[in-house]
């Protein structure tokens, strides 16, 4: 996930936040040296606070491939040592069950004795061969729509079309650096030019996103895609995390009319509302170590609000599409 504070490889002399390139990015497929899809043997490892692995967890639910691809759930918070990391506290004894592991540093330093970035999630571990395969948090949704579909449940819906990809890869990539990772370039910068123009850039964003959702349900008309899981991981911790801890307090996603009713189409939607814990998202970026100073964590109070009931009220999405099925399936729009 995330990127920290403290990490200061990853701050340009400019000041503004340029985050670490992914270290394990073979491809699943069924070509040579690609990772073959097999069920059972592959551990996806996220903390429920990470947007990244939070949209590859709504995939992987969405698809039906949780009996497939087992799920290892680290704590909100950081542990209490001098390097980024990510423990496995919410475990009996502290230990992965499955791995065997009390740090995700572990299984990145057996599989990779020189490596010196963060251990990041999400993570695919290969259990049988006890070693990081893929943290590639980029693509890794993708794979699980489109090389894992023999794994697929009865039904499942098509989040990536063949004949959409390219759309959807476009839009991915200004969602990407505009949006998931504008968020962090607000948080994490040094200097007050480089937070003001990613600040600029996030809230020019959301304004055109505001535009196109007042037309249009999802992000490509009447179905949910690729992007829409991508944006709305981003969205749904708006309000209760990057608001106030990392200052993109122009507007409140409540405060988007369009944007507002669309997150709360998704978050009622399983898959999306299920796999959300406000909870842990609120812990991570409000009081872990790493993430916010001493100044900033405001003596380890854990902030009241923002009040989410709001989330399960009527979003009225429907009458941009006149459809009840939110999901894209089988490439064609039925």
């Amino acid at each position: 996930m995330a990127s920290e504070s403290g990490n200061i490889s990853e701050i340009k002399a400019d000041g503004s936040f340029n985050r670490q390139a992914n270290r394990f990015t073979i491809p699943f497929g069924n070509g040579p040296g690609e990772l073959p899809v097999e069920a059972g043997r592959y551990r996806l490892l996220w903390s429920a606070v990470c947007p990244w692995a939070h949209r590859s967890v709504i995939v992987r639910k969405i698809l039906g491939l949780e009996d497939a691809i087992s799920l290892g759930t680290a704590s909100p918070m950081r542990p209490n040592v001098p390097h980024v990391d990510w423990e496995f506290s919410l475990d009996q004894d502290g230990i992965d069950p499955v791995l065997g592991i009390k740090y995700i540093s572990e299984i990145y330093k057996q599989t990779d004795p020189g490596y010196t970035g963060r251990p990041t999630v999400p993570v695919i571990i290969d259990v049988k061969e006890r070693k990081v395969v893929n943290n590639d948090y980029f693509k890794l949704t993708n794979y699980l729509e489109t090389v894992w579909a023999p794994l697929h449940k009865e039904n499942a819906p098509d989040l990536y079309p063949e004949n959409m990809r390219n759309e959807i890869d476009i839009l991915n990539e200004v969602i990407f650096h505009d949006v998931n990772n504008g968020v962090y370039k607000c948080g994490f910068a040094r200097s007050q030019e480089a937070y003001e123009a990613a600040y600029d850039t996030l809230f020019a964003r959301l304004d055109e996103l505001e535009h196109r959702l007042s037309q249009k349900r999802f992000l490509f008309g009447d179905y949910i895609s690729d992007s829409d899981v991508r944006l709305y991981a981003t969205l749904i911790r708006f309000d209760a995390a990057y608001y106030s801890a990392f200052k993109t307090n122009r507007s409140r996603i409540v405060d988007f009319p369009n944007l507002w009713g669309y997150v709360r189409d998704l978050f009622q939607t399983p898959g999306f509302g299920d796999t959300t814990d406000f909870h842990a998202i609120k812990m991570h970026y409000h009081l872990s170590n790493h993430i916010a100073s001493d100044d900033h964590k405001s003596k380890n109070i854990l902030p009241k609000g923002p009040d989410l009931s709001g989330l399960q009220s009527r979003h009225n999405r429907e009458a941009l599409s006149g459809r009840r099925n939110k999901f894209l399936i089988n490439s064609k729009q039925i």
